[in-house]
């Protein structure tokens, strides 16, 4: 059945295209989290260990979200780990040391490139593409990832 939401087809494939890319990235945060939750060592352990937990089950949900977004507006939803690779702009590269500060210090830039791409598309899903729903939704991630990007950032002060 056609997807008839008040968006021109071309417009809905602009966006999720973009939004693939977005799913993309967050499944690559996810993972690289998931392995600072599994792999962390040091003094801290258990207080990092139940950090990055927390911070991986909010990305658990930001990936669901963004998956079902695509969905909504009407197109699938990337799910391999071959699509995620060439979508990304993240890298897999982890620091040498399993240390809380290195797997922060790496989530965190990568938590604020990602707010910085979200940022760029708030305007364009409006204006360009007429989607006011993506760009609402899109401002709601920036905010979340600026919120754990913040939780991170504090965990780097002495």
């Amino acid at each position: 059945m056609k997807t008839q939401i008040g968006i021109v087809d071309k417009n809905r494939q602009a966006v999720a295209v973009e939004l693939s890319k977005v799913l993309a990235d967050e499944t690559v945060l996810y993972v690289k989290t998931k392995n600072a939750h599994w792999n962390m060592e040091g003094a801290d352990f258990y207080e990092k260990h139940k950090f990055f937990e927390t911070q991986f089950q909010e990305l658990d949900a930001i990936t669901d979200s963004v998956a079902e977004r695509i969905r909504a507006i009407g197109h699938f939803a990337p799910a391999s780990l071959t699509a995620y690779q060439n979508l990304t702009h993240l890298t897999e590269a982890v620091g040498e040391k399993n240390d809380s500060q290195g797997f922060i210090r790496e989530l965190l830039s990568d938590h604020q490139s990602v707010i910085i791409i979200l940022r760029g598309h708030i305007k364009p899903f409006a204006n360009e593409f007429q989607d006011a729903g993506t760009s609402d939704f899109i401002t709601g991630l920036m905010e979340k990832h600026e919120k754990m990007a913040w939780f991170l950032r504090s965990h780097l002060k002495n």
